[in-house]
């Protein structure tokens, strides 16, 4: 039986079913995720072969570590709640809006340390997710 949380406009997913798949939605935000370590993986790239590897390495740990945190939340919105229902998918849809955002900026990030296209992605998905 489902119930709504009290908090929260989505139904919460059933314990007791059984094995889900992931939805194509949920294979894409996945897909932005490796987009967005890939954008600042080339700019460590390219700093260590212009030299200062190490200067970059801090900021390279801290904007994998954003986008691993944003990955690892919407993880856990998508197995919390059940994915069936139209507002679900808006909600997701929202969420890889600010992963774009998010994923678009992380190369600027990596290499000026203005953290406004980041905070704004951030944002965004945390509005989704406490909706």
């Amino acid at each position: 039986m489902r119930r709504l949380l009290p908090f929260s406009i989505l139904p919460a997913r059933n314990p007791d079913d059984p094995h889900r798949a992931a939805t194509q939605l949920e294979l894409f935000f996945d897909l932005i995720s490796v987009i967005a370590i890939a954008a600042i993986t080339a700019g460590l790239h390219h700093a260590i072969s212009e030299g200062h590897g190490l200067d970059k390495l801090p900021v390279f740990i801290f904007l994998f570590t954003a986008i691993w945190w944003a990955w690892m939340n919407f993880t856990w919105f998508a197995s919390a709640f059940d994915n069936d229902g139209p507002t679900y998918r808006l909600l997701v849809m929202f969420i890889m809006g600010g992963e774009l955002i998010f994923a678009g900026g992380a190369e600027h990030i990596f290499k000026t340390l203005d953290l406004g296209w980041g905070v704004l992605g951030w944002t965004i998905m945390r509005l989704a997710m406490a909706m």
